[in-house]
């Protein structure tokens, strides 16, 4: 059994899943699960609080970023814990309306808000953050239309770089998002839109994300906390009082360890922007993928194992339907992948170096190449941690494969495991009718 603490749980979980048939040789419907570990959510969750705790006594929201994993019962249990959400689309926002978190602890950032966007935000409270001049435009019409009790800001780009996914680094010199500040005549004209418009009390960056160094989250916060500086300066009083500095905590997908750490960030912002932290601002924060990451497990079984070009592969049900990031972009994306037996047990023996395959029909659908593992046999089951986030919970319907279930797990001192069903998998008749199966005469007439 796994010595981390949180690999200790998952093995138990894995073996649990086995024996109650969550995972099963014997039903269709259960050739792969996912399972989420609540305990590991809820130390993330108060590990993130603590943090900052440690470094202000300003207010700080902790806004959980709903894209990183869209599961109601994730947010009802993220809310539980005092945290509240962060969310970029209509979607987003009704799943966290369903999980009640409050308004007042809901922050509504997205490039593309419509007009009616806006208005739902502002009819209820929620916070939002312009990502650009326009926005801020339509922002102008309604608040002079109606009141409304949303803390209300501009989201701006620092310009500090990128990290080492191209995909994900939101500080570049031309990314899409914010208003660039480094632009000539942009800095200006961000200082000008505050002085012109009291009500406008916050000021939002996101520098971070998966292969974003810290120093570089850090430079991008320290830039937005001197613009803060500046148009109070000249507005003559704390106009802004906010600063929602996002989130991007990287995350350690090399083993259980989860690093770098929540407070390991939260010191160097204290060494860097020691100001920021001083009691004058609030602040928000953005977290998603280092909250869930860890704490997610995708199980599937293995239905057929062959040897091609000297190569054994294993032929699971776990692939780009679930590990789309990793299928497409392995390099950037690597999982692990733990070896279990037809019983749930951690297979041992001889590692051999062999592929891991998923279901789909394309040569590329693997969720590893060339890894060693002891040799899997068929009914054995694979176990992909670190899938909490963007994984399971955004389903890639390749070859009309059905969602999975999701289910959470607790394990008990005696360590009995208990699962509760987050998400239940996807019917065949629930795809039929996602493609049209009430419409199938639709292009006849």
């Amino acid at each position: 059994m796994a010595s981390h603490p949180a690999g200790a749980r998952r093995d138990r979980a894995v073996r649990a899943a086995v024996e109650q048939g969550l995972v099963s040789p014997a039903d269709p419907d259960r050739q792969i699960v996912a399972l989420l570990d609540t305990a590991g959510i809820r130390a993330s969750a108060a590990a993130l609080v603590a943090a900052f705790a440690a470094v202000t006594d300003a207010p700080v929201l902790h806004a959980f970023a709903v894209k990183a994993c869209p599961l109601v019962p994730v947010l009802r249990l993220l809310d539980a814990c005092g945290l509240g959400v962060e969310v970029a689309s209509p979607g987003e926002l009704a799943l966290a309306r369903a999980a009640d978190v409050p308004p007042s602890r809901t922050v509504l950032d997205s490039p593309a808000k419509t007009p009616a966007d806006l208005r739902q935000a502002l009819a209820l409270g929620i916070a939002v953050n312009a990502d650009n001049l326009q926005e801020l435009a339509r922002l102008d019409a309604l608040v002079a239309s109606a009141p409304t009790a949303s803390p209300l800001g501009i989201r701006v780009n620092p310009q500090v770089g990128a990290g080492s996914i191209g995909a994900l680094s939101t500080a570049t010199a031309t990314s899409k998002f914010g208003v660039a500040i480094r632009d000539e005549g942009a800095r200006d004209t961000v200082v000008r839109a505050y002085l012109d418009r009291p009500w406008l009390t916050r000021l939002h960056t996101h520098t971070g994300s998966q292969g974003v160094p810290l120093a570089l989250m850090a430079e991008g916060v320290a830039a937005a906390y001197e613009l803060a500086e500046e148009i109070n300066a000249k507005a003559g009083r704390q106009q802004i009082d906010t600063l929602d500095i996002g989130g991007g905590l990287p995350v350690n997908f090399a083993s259980d360890e989860e690093t770098p750490s929540y407070a390991e960030y939260a010191g160097l912002l204290a060494e860097t922007v020691p100001r920021l932290l001083d009691g004058r601002y609030g602040l928000v924060t953005e977290f998603g993928r280092s909250l869930l990451a860890k704490h997610g497990t995708i199980l599937a079984r293995v239905e057929y194992t062959k040897t091609s070009g000297d190569r054994p592969v294993a032929v699971t049900h776990a692939g780009v339907q679930v590990a789309t990031r990793t299928v497409y972009d392995p390099a950037s994306w690597p999982l692990r992948v733990l070896a279990y037996d037809s019983e749930g047990r951690p297979r041992t023996g001889e590692e051999t170096v062999q592929d891991v395959a998923g279901p789909a029909c394309f040569a590329g659908d693997l969720l590893a190449t060339a890894r060693p593992l002891p040799l899997l046999r068929p009914d054995d089951v694979v176990a992909v941690p670190d899938t909490g986030a963007y994984y399971f919970a955004h389903h890639y319907a390749y070859n009309s494969l059905p969602r999975p279930a999701v289910h959470g797990f607790t394990v008990s001192d005696d360590g009995t495991v208990a699962f509760s069903a987050v998400r239940r998998a996807q019917s065949l008749d629930e795809i039929v009718a996602e493609a049209g199966g009430d419409r199938a005469d639709a292009l006849l007439g």
